[in-house]
């Protein structure tokens, strides 16, 4: 049983996408869809936009999601493979709609790159913060992060492996986090180079902003079930959809949990479909034994297909 898997930020990379746009018609259909759909080329920003210029959330979610969808459709066109489950990692639920063919990928691309700037906006840059800590685990982390809050937000943001959770809230709770991890015994604590404290109650601007976005959305019947970052659940209803993709804003990335759920289901074989090799290395952390490949270029497509 096959689950296609879709990357978040932090994959991204200049010249994302290009390989297989400059093979493959329909993967250049995606990049011009994209474009027309966002009113500025998109194509430019993925395959030639600067470092700075695609780690600026509304750029890289957008982008993200195009480079992802477009190797998406190649994978559909050259291939028979066929997911029994989908899910993505935060923005990649987006794209795991659209494969489920919940969300029409116009739609999904204009909402992203407005979530992307309400995110951005929710915070201004400096107060908020997020960080990776190895090595504790999820309860005496949790208990940090309620001793380093004092009367600010700090919490758990991204459950991303077994001994792998990143932190998000102000930038002073998070430092202070992090210090009473290192003398915990965390193996380690990184800052992460990001613009905003995603996945934390602080982002409950961009929640109520999103709401009233996706009230002019439409959902369609799903094709194959979606596992969600909010529940590390399956869902395949259209009314699930809207409520989720507004919780997931603040709530916790599940994705260890949401990778179990899909082993548990049956699924022995994850593809990652988009940008970096981020979520390959999870789930072999997470579902030891089960088979991981991942598409983002012609060699990697060849792989998959031989």
């Amino acid at each position: 049983m096959i689950a296609f898997v879709f990357p978040g930020q932090g994959s991204q990379f200049s010249g994302m996408g290009k390989d297989l746009a400059d093979n493959f018609t329909c993967a250049k259909q995606v990049f011009e869809e994209a474009s027309d759909a966002l009113g500025f080329d998109l194509a430019k920003l993925c395959f030639a936009g600067s470092e700075d210029e695609l780690k600026l959330t509304a750029n890289t979610q957008p982008a993200i999601l195009t480079a992802s969808i477009a190797a998406l459709r190649v994978i559909e066109q050259e291939t028979d493979l066929s997911p029994s489950y989908t899910a993505g990692h935060s923005l990649g639920e987006f794209s795991a709609l659209v494969c489920a063919g919940a969300l029409t990928f116009a739609d999904a691309v204009q909402i992203v790159r407005r979530r992307g700037t309400f995110m951005q906006a929710a915070v201004p840059v400096g107060v908020g913060a997020m960080a990776a800590i190895m090595g504790v685990e999820r309860e005496s982390l949790e208990a940090l992060c309620r001793q380093a809050a004092q009367g600010e937000v700090v919490a758990p943001a991204n459950f991303n492996s077994p001994g792998q959770i990143v932190i998000a809230g102000h930038a002073t709770a998070v430092n202070r986090a992090m210090d009473l991890a290192k003398a915990a015994g965390a193996k380690r604590a990184l800052p992460l180079p990001v613009s905003a404290p995603f996945h934390s109650a602080l982002m409950d601007p961009a929640a109520k902003r999103l709401e009233e976005v996706l009230t002019e959305v439409t959902i369609n019947a799903f094709t194959c079930p979606v596992v969600g970052n909010v529940e590390a659940k399956a869902y395949n209803t259209e009314a699930q959809v809207k409520p989720l993709l507004v919780r997931q804003v603040c709530a916790p990335v599940r994705w260890d949990e949401s990778v179990a759920e899909m082993a548990r289901l049956g699924v022995d074989s994850f593809v990652e479909i988009g940008p970096g090799k981020v979520l390959s290395g999870l789930v072999k952390r997470i579902a030891k034994g089960t088979r991981t490949q991942q598409v983002d270029s012609v060699a990697t497509l060849q792989k998959l297909v031989n």
